[in-house]
């Protein structure tokens, strides 16, 4: 394991207040920051871990399917028809078929290797793969969930873990199709992957678990109930997650069958409340925008894998006035960079808009900025946890950039995010902390090498038996 640093240094830093130079973060023994100085001096802290450049804190990624990794980039055929989010499913599904532990494992240690590289620290792993191929269940239940664990262990990454329900194939209560058997549990069933892996993390400040809602149409409205108010007792306050609204299709089958659009009928029959994140909403009207920001909902937002799904655009704009909280997530991975997904939210709304730094938030009128802080508070919110940023009580989950990448000389502060966001720079991420331990330098993994090699092994494996 990696060395915790009881204390580091920045010569520039992105504070919740604003930025400051000599920033000074002491640690307590559990990796999170309980002390904050500005204006010191290198040669006053030359016992602490210094950081190459400008700093702020690492971005958490809100929405994973880890598996998913194994295809990004291999699903860019054009069909003999139309091509869509419903057919890209279907290659989807099949891809599991050749993915069994061991395969999970490989593969999500990878991705957490780039996504560290990338300026994440944390991960909600929305994890509905519980099932051997064909639905067979493993003599642990809980298998595929450990795999996760070891695989986020072993990258050094934060963890929420989140089991997910999934019940049905649609609004009208249809069984789960043959390709969706590894996903289909019981409520009993995920309530005992949440308690599993809750009680196995309880002594671990990076890793924790929550609960999954698949969607809707794959959660009957009585089983919803049942499953969040289990979560309640075995962990209340834990993060709730529901993909929702991601596709026209999903709305129309939801008013069809409810009467009502997907978000408004889950602000009006479930607890919503600001522990829930509400995954793509791409297709909302104004009334369930307010339904949304009365609840506390964080807005989770995945804009490369969106825009590779062709799902339609969140109205983050209206969202972002009326003071709505995001964060942002890589989903399916075709992106693995922080300042990939930041700028294409801003981009997306642009093109929309037909405008320029539509996003703007009060913190700053810097975009890419202002849009890594409210990322990362949001963000923070979505996984349950603690502070909005680098401050005290939070954990010291830290990205310093490169002072010296092309693009960035002589940049200082909030013109460094900018650039770094919006410039087209690359390979701009230098260090990374999660909990004070080093898990980049250089821009490159600690462990980068064996993680890959597994990971190499693995696709070679699966691509040859496609």
């Amino acid at each position: 394991m990696a060395a915790l640093n009881r204390a580091v240094w920045c010569p520039s830093a992105r504070l919740v207040e604003g930025w400051a130079e000599g920033v000074l973060l002491q640690l307590d023994d559990t990796g999170a920051i309980e002390a904050v100085a500005t204006g010191v001096e290198r040669a006053a802290a030359s016992d602490a871990w210094c950081m190459p450049g400008a700093t702020v804190a690492g971005m958490p990624n809100l929405h994973s399917h880890a598996f998913q990794r194994a295809i990004a980039g291999l699903t860019q055929l054009c069909g003999p028809g139309d091509d869509s989010f419903w057919t890209w499913r279907e290659a989807m599904y099949a891809s599991l078929d050749g993915i069994g532990p061991d395969a999970v494992q490989a593969i999500a240690a990878a991705l957490y290797v780039e996504l560290l590289e990338g300026g994440f620290t944390s991960v909600a792993e929305f994890h509905y793969v519980h099932h051997a191929p064909g639905g067979a269940r493993y003599d642990d239940p809980a298998e595929l969930s450990w795999r996760i664990v070891a695989a986020a262990e072993a990258a050094g990454i934060g963890l929420v873990h989140l089991p997910v329900l999934y019940q049905t194939g649609g609004f009208d209560g249809r069984p789960l199709s043959a390709r969706q058997a590894r996903f289909g549990w019981t409520v009993d069933g995920v309530l005992g992957l949440v308690d599993r892996v809750g009680t196995r993390l309880a002594a671990d400040p990076d890793r924790t678990v929550g609960l999954a809602l698949h969607s809707l149409r794959a959660v009957p409205p009585d089983a919803l109930i049942d499953v969040v108010d289990g979560l309640d007792r075995l962990r209340a306050g834990a993060p709730i997650h529901i993909h929702i609204a991601e596709q026209t299709a999903e709305v129309e089958a939801c008013l069809a069958a409810r009467g009502t659009r997907p978000v408004a009928w889950l602000c009006d029959h479930a607890p919503v409340d600001p522990r829930w994140c509400l995954v793509h909403a791409t297709h909302v009207d104004p009334s369930e925008l307010a339904h949304m920001r009365s609840a506390g909902v964080v807005a989770g937002l995945c804009p490369t894998t969106e825009a590779d799904l062709g799902d339609g655009l969140f109205p983050a704009v209206d969202w972002v006035r009326a003071g709505g909280l995001l964060g942002v997530g890589t989903d399916s991975h075709v992106g693995r960079s922080a300042a990939d997904e930041l700028r294409w939210l801003e981009y997306g709304q642009r093109l929309v808009t037909r405008g320029r730094n539509v996003l703007q938030w009060p913190t700053s009128r810097h975009t890419g900025d202002a849009a890594w802080g409210a990322a990362v508070a949001g963000g923070r919110r979505a996984l349950g946890r603690r502070g909005q940023g680098i401050e005290v009580g939070a954990r010291a989950d830290l990205v310093s950039v490169d002072p010296h990448a092309p693009g960035l000389t002589g940049l200082q502060g909030a013109a460094v995010i900018d650039a770094w966001v919006f410039g087209g720079a690359s390979a701009v991420v230098d260090t990374v902390m999660v909990g004070g331990r080093v898990r980049v330098v250089g821009g490159r993994h600690v462990a980068r090498g064996p993680v890959m090699d597994r990971f190499a092994g693995v696709l070679a494996g699966l691509r040859a038996s496609l």
